[in-house]
């Protein structure tokens, strides 16, 4: 034994201080290899749609309602399994629209009845885990309660009396109500033992915040940043162009709710200013795609004006950061994205120049009219730079973003739980793409000067995001922060994976062909095994049971999600309203439990009311993509091999205990 293995077993021994607690926790480790493999539920492209999002992780994607449907398929009805699952997806208003109808009397034989199925789902839902584990996710005011109702108690004669007894006294005592919210709450924590989230939580629908706050409440997550999320952490971290970004994109969607309500952003000055700049323009090329509402037509009408001149205002704004962003980092080679550059502001044309490090666009060194030629603010002589009401607009709104604790607590939340891909179980997971050539081969990016590909590309570019808000050096900070809007919108970003943000263009000219973005090769190559056997390699994954599982774009009607034979899965069926026009469905998701790999669409969420008045549930489409003869256990999974690590680590102590090696800590 060498000094460093006699250090870590002396260490060791502080937390197994005898032969009977190692032997025992051996003994432990060892039982829960032999337990199924917990469910793990993915999630990706969630886009501010909070409602759908938060019923699809009530019902963890139809797994919470097939718990239901096996403990009481043959003995409940569809309607009484259909309000059992809405009781355990919205407990508090379920029981407070129950209540409305029923007598005190009825209310009480309710409960009786509704704790007993819910007792009884509890208890099929713990049975795959280990007691440690149901205990460690029991709420602290009923544990034991719940622990008692739960599990079998072999030594007590009348069992049923004893079960009854403190189901009556629950009712009795008036606590019938948060208990079944508890138990409520419990069930999905059982049923799905891990979210992964594949990125975009932001951007488009209005309730972002109140997802972050939602997946800040979470069990057990991870989190792979999408190019929406990576925008509004560089907003956060005071990046001008990221801020205007997040605020042209909240103005184009209607959205601006998310900034002042959720987050408290101070828009009071950016509207004075696009008010008095855009007073008698009509601000026509840049229309609110999401509209309508309760309010009165005339009122909406004046409200929708309004948020079009914040829209022009703000998309001006960011098409001058971006020139000057583009000047401070020539190593992006973003120059031509500098377009307010290439406009001959007296004949209102624009003109794109060629670019060696963009061969493929189709608009180089062609003239353009625009369908706006009105630029107070713009200077000709250097069109990139502010005017000074602009840069005070920018001033306050940074300010805003950096003070905001709301914001900057769900940012420090996305850096904790979060990166850029993960490896876990044998899936690969990440947001967008990997940036290949035309042939399949990894690309060669730079960055700052050096060459990445692959893995060593998501590598570099995760410890630049991290440098942005952690790093003490001045330079490397804002190196950081620069990074995150390169990661927005580059050809080469792994997150964006397109050949440009054509923003300028589907804004301000008419042809087509200027509003195509074209997709890395990516793309086109996802039913090429080789090259995907390549990517899951450079991750140290190989085999027949390995996937890539990703999102970012939409799968659209008539597509498949499922690629390669099931070795690539494209999540993201559009979640986002504005998508599913296009997707014709509401999102997918995926399912992966012991027994395999389930891809589950969504049709639309009508409303949460409808839910719980209702009893509606998404209705979702199941595919299975991988199904196993053996049922995987958590021997199978990394937990299971850190488990054995961890065995062979006790083990060894144990041999040192009884070769006098480590001596027992008696009385311990």
């Amino acid at each position: 034994m060498d000094k460093f293995e006699r250090k870590y077993l002396e260490r060791l021994s502080e937390i197994y201080p005898t032969i009977a607690k190692a032997s025992t926790e051996i003994i432990n480790l060892s039982a829960t290899l032999s337990l199924p493999k917990g469910t793990e539920h993915f999630i990706t492209d969630i886009h501010g749609e909070y409602e759908a999002f938060s019923h699809v992780l009530k019902n963890g994607s139809g797994a919470v309602r097939k718990k239901v449907t096996e403990v009481f398929g043959r003995t409940l009805s569809q309607s009484d399994i259909r309000e059992l699952s809405t009781l355990i997806y919205y407990p508090q208003e379920k029981i407070e629209l129950v209540r409305r109808t029923r007598t005190e009397a009825e209310m009480k034989d309710w409960y009786k009845v509704m704790l007993y199925r819910l007792i009884a789902v509890c208890k099929y839902t713990a049975s795959k885990y280990t007691r440690e584990k149901v205990r460690n996710e029991l709420p602290d005011d009923f544990a034991f309660v719940i622990e008692e109702l739960i599990t079998e108690k072999d030594d007590i004669e009348d069992k049923e009396a004893y079960y009854e007894e403190i189901i009556n006294t629950i009712i009795r005592i008036e606590r019938a109500d948060v208990f079944i919210i508890a138990l409520a709450e419990l069930i999905p924590k059982l049923t799905v033992d891990h979210l992964h989230i594949l990125g975009d939580i932001y951007d488009r629908g209005s309730g972002a915040d109140d997802i972050m706050d939602k997946l800040m409440e979470y069990h057990s997550l991870d989190i792979q940043w999408g190019n929406h999320d990576l925008v509004w952490m560089g907003a956060a971290a005071g990046q001008l162009c990221c801020i205007a970004n997040v605020v042209r994109v909240c103005a184009r969607y209607g959205n601006l709710d998310t900034l002042e309500d959720g987050y408290g952003i101070n828009l009071l000055p950016l509207a004075a200013f696009a008010l008095k700049t855009y007073k008698d323009d009509p601000c026509s090329c840049f229309k609110i795609k999401n509209t309508g509402g309760s309010v009165r037509a005339e009122d909406e009408a004046e409200d929708t004006s309004l948020n079009m001149k914040i829209h022009k205002a703000i998309s001006i704004i960011q098409f001058k950061l971006q020139g000057q962003i583009a000047k401070k980092r020539p190593e992006f080679h973003m120059e031509d994205r500098a377009v307010m550059e290439f406009i001959d502001y007296e004949k209102g044309t624009v003109t794109f120049p060629e670019n060696p490090y963009a061969p493929d666009d189709p608009c180089a060194g062609k003239t353009y009219r625009l369908l706006d030629t009105n630029f107070p603010t713009v200077d000709p002589s250097d069109p990139d730079r502010l005017s000074q009401e602009e840069e005070l607009v920018m001033e306050r709104l940074q300010s805003a973003f950096l003070g905001c604790h709301r914001l900057q607590a769900h940012i420090q939340f996305l850096l904790h739980n979060g990166s850029l891909y993960k490896v876990h179980n044998g899936n690969l997971l990440y947001h967008g793409c990997m940036p290949l050539d035309e042939s399949g081969h990894f690309k060669d990016v730079q960055i700052y000067g050096k060459i990445f590909r692959g893995r060593a590309l998501y590598d570099r570019l995760d410890t630049y995001i991290r440098r942005a808000f952690f790093s003490t050096n001045p330079r490397h900070r804002e190196e950081g922060r620069d990074i995150l809007w390169w990661i927005w919108c580059d050809r080469d970003s792994p997150l964006f994976g397109k050949n440009k943000m054509a923003t300028f263009e589907r804004y301000l000219l008419a042809e087509p062909e200027t509003h195509e973005e074209h997709k890395n090769a990516y793309y086109d190559l996802l039913d090429n095994e080789a090259v995907i056997d390549s990517i899951l390699a450079e991750f140290g994954l190989s085999g027949s049971h390995c996937h890539i599982i990703n999102g970012h774009v939409p799968v659209r009607k008539g597509e498949s999600p499922v690629h390669c034979g099931g070795k690539l899965l494209v999540i993201d069926g559009g979640f986002s309203k504005a998508y599913q026009g296009e997707t014709g469905i509401a999102g997918y998701t995926l399912i992966f439990n012991s027994w395999g790999l389930r891809l589950v669409a969504h049709e639309p969420f009508t409303s949460t009311e409808d839910a719980i008045r209702y009893g509606t549930d998404i209705h979702s489409d199941r595919v299975m993509v991988e199904q196993y003869t053996n049922r995987l256990l958590i021997a199978d999974t990394d937990q299971g091999k850190q488990i054995k690590e961890r065995i062979g680590e006790i083990e060894t102590l144990l041999a040192a205990y009884r070769s006098g090696e480590i001596i027992e800590k008696a009385g311990r």
